[in-house]
């Protein structure tokens, strides 16, 4: 299709999907403010996080947090035990370190200015578009896996999304499409969630779709051919041994470093870590977890280990539930906590 032709299907879907989204937004609660605060802190949640998980979690961060001088004056320490669980634990230290700059540069004013946001830490291309539209009501362009989908799929783009000319070509789309929007937020917004409700990955909801008509894959019969799947990467095993010392109800942590994974949260001893003690012959593992991240699939085993010195700080179990803990080493705590009950 010439150039032309695609940017005026482009234009003429706006309308359709600016009335989709007002019938059918849910009523998610960063929508419903446009503190550019607020909707900052929703898309850097979002980040490779279903929405479902995401709500609890902005709330609780809002409430503790409402503002960016708190988040920038806030012990990191808090702000990591608010985002734990989430993963992606350098988006949290990102959003600290971005609130010191406003905070700094800015006044204290999240800035409106397109260039001045890229220039935060944590934020990218499709971030500063999303902030920009949605807070701001600027005709900034956004595109993620979901508007991926959906524009791969209206416009019966086959080739790897992932391929750099065709990734910009898909930006172009996304300016030509909220450049010609009424409400660049709706626009930005319905192409998000028509992604995220109706155009899935696997078995897409066609009928529920404001633009099926002009969809190409659904009328080639190749929505299930696009967008075009990249090769996934190998799924590694990651065996580790976390050593659980005591000193009577109190247990040795330690304080991942600075500069790596998991960077300011805390665990117990750990192979993974470097730690190595002597596990007895036929001893059993006191708690069991498997935990995954992007390919990773770690399987823990915890042992007790008695008349050992390592490098950290005694807390009682109720202390470290108050820590930041890393979300591998906190799925042991429910079986650690039993055997410790058993063993009193």
């Amino acid at each position: 299709m010439p150039r032309y032709a695609v940017n005026r299907k482009a234009k003429r879907l706006v309308p359709l999907l600016e009335a989709w989204f007002a019938d059918h937004a849910r009523k998610l609660p960063w929508r419903r403010t446009r503190d550019p605060y607020a909707i900052w802190v929703s898309e850097i949640m979002l980040q490779q996080t279903q929405v479902a998980t995401v709500v609890p979690y902005w709330e609780r961060w809002m409430a503790a947090l409402p503002t960016i001088e708190k988040l920038a004056r806030g012990k990191p320490a808090r702000v990591l035990k608010l985002w734990e669980g989430l993963g992606y634990y350098s988006r949290a230290r990102n959003l600290q370190a971005a609130a010191r700059q406003i905070v700094r540069e800015h006044d204290g004013f999240f800035p409106e200015d397109h260039a001045a946001i890229l220039a935060l830490p944590g934020i990218g291309r499709y971030t500063a578009g999303a902030i920009g539209s949605i807070a701001f009501g600027q005709p900034q362009p956004i595109v993620d896996g979901n508007i991926v989908r959906v524009l791969t799929r209206l416009f019966g783009i086959e080739e790897n999304s992932a391929a750099r000319e065709v990734r910009e070509r898909l930006w172009s789309l996304a300016e030509t499409m909220v450049r010609a929007a009424d409400d660049c937020s709706a626009l930005n917004q319905s192409l998000m969630e028509l992604g995220a409700t109706v155009c899935h990955p696997r078995q897409p909801n066609c009928c529920a779709c404001p633009v099926a008509r002009s969809c190409v894959a659904r009328r080639e019969n190749s929505v299930d051919r696009i967008p075009a799947k990249s090769k996934p990467a190998p799924t590694q095993l990651k065996n580790i041994d976390v050593f659980i010392l005591t000193d009577g109800a109190r247990y040795l942590v330690q304080k991942r470093p600075a500069g790596g994974v998991n960077a300011g949260y805390w665990e117990f001893p750990n192979t993974d870590s470097g730690d190595s003690f002597p596990v007895p012959a036929g001893q059993q593992p006191v708690a069991l977890a498997r935990h995954s991240i992007m390919n990773w699939r770690l399987e823990l085993r915890a042992f007790f280990i008695t008349s050992a010195t390592a490098n950290g700080e005694w807390r009682s179990l109720e202390e470290i539930r108050a820590l930041p803990f890393t979300a591998a080493h906190r799925k042991l705590l429910p079986a650690l906590s039993a055997a410790s009950r058993k063993a009193a």
